[in-house]
């Protein structure tokens, strides 16, 4: 979208995590980072809003830093509508790693008539999941010289729009995308709920020899999406550690081994791509392999 900007807020104390936010690892990368990497799917100019001495990792976006430290959203929303280049602003923070980019676009397609279109879940206001126009900057500088913090107190001084629930539902039927995160628990939570929709579960049968060693006829494996047979036998030497050397080496099988995909085809490349639900079968010569 060139007609709009995302702002993405990083300034918080982040004290009921014990520690920056922005930072927490998530999916391989710092969470700001994952964060960006989903909006700049979608928007030409993304905006971050640190506070004054907030150390971050080189990011693909407009930095800009609030005057005051830890003075709240509002003031993170207005130096980053006051940034943006653009006069329509789709603001998150980056404790949101679940963002749904269809449910942003409907929101940015409703701002036409209005100065903010605001999503309403769980019978609140979702300030940080929002649309802006820049036009409401000078509502959040007085806002901000009164004391005003919470960006609720916007709503009624412009034309909002509020999306209700069943509305967000249509798009987004768990309200995943307004989920963010203050506490480790909350932190660990998401952590196994994108490792568990973004994996794929396979399965590999053990025969002859390779079933002798581990004691075992099956084994159940979750991989990253895109995982390949090397990830498989990666993930098979951490769990098996018996078979290393004997059946699976730093190259894939020993001599002697092969591997048959889904009972069809027998394969020994190590970036054979995986499916969910694939079989993997590893034989040897005492098998019948």
């Amino acid at each position: 979208i060139t007609d709009a900007s995302a702002i993405v807020l990083v300034g918080g104390k982040s004290s009921r995590m014990g520690r920056p936010k922005a930072l927490l690892p998530f999916d391989g990368e710092p969470l700001i980072v994952h964060v960006i990497r989903a909006l700049k799917k979608m928007f030409a100019e993304t905006v971050v809003v640190a506070a004054p001495d907030q150390e971050l990792p080189s990011l693909p976006a407009m930095l800009v830093r609030d005057e005051v430290a830890y003075q709240g959203p509002v003031s993170g929303i207005y130096h980053g509508l006051k940034a943006a280049t653009k006069e329509v602003c789709f603001v998150t923070s980056c404790d949101a790693p679940f963002l749904n980019l269809q449910l942003i676009s409907q929101l940015l397609a409703q701002i036409s008539d209005c100065d903010v279109v605001v999503p309403y879940w769980q019978q609140r206001f979702q300030p940080l999941h929002a649309v802006y126009r820049t036009s409401v900057l000078p509502l959040l500088k007085d806002q901000l010289e009164r004391g005003e913090l919470r960006p609720i107190f916007l709503y009624d001084k412009v034309r909002t729009r509020k999306i209700p629930e069943q509305e967000i539902r249509r798009l987004d039927s768990e309200g995943l995308s307004l989920l963010n995160m203050n506490s480790p628990a909350e932190y660990d939570a998401a952590l196994q709920l994108w490792n568990k929709r973004n994996s794929i579960s396979v399965s590999v049968e053990l025969f002859g020899v390779a079933r002798l060693l581990a004691k075992t006829q099956f084994v159940s494996l979750d991989l990253a999406q895109e995982a390949t047979l090397a990830q498989v036998f990666s993930a098979l030497a951490d769990k098996l550690p018996v078979l290393v050397g004997r059946v699976i080496n730093s190259d894939g099988l020993v001599s002697g081994y092969t591997c048959n995909l889904n009972g069809l085809d027998f394969v020994r490349t190590p970036n054979t791509k995986l499916s969910s639900g694939d079989k993997i079968f590893i034989l040897s010569a005492d098998a019948g392999g």
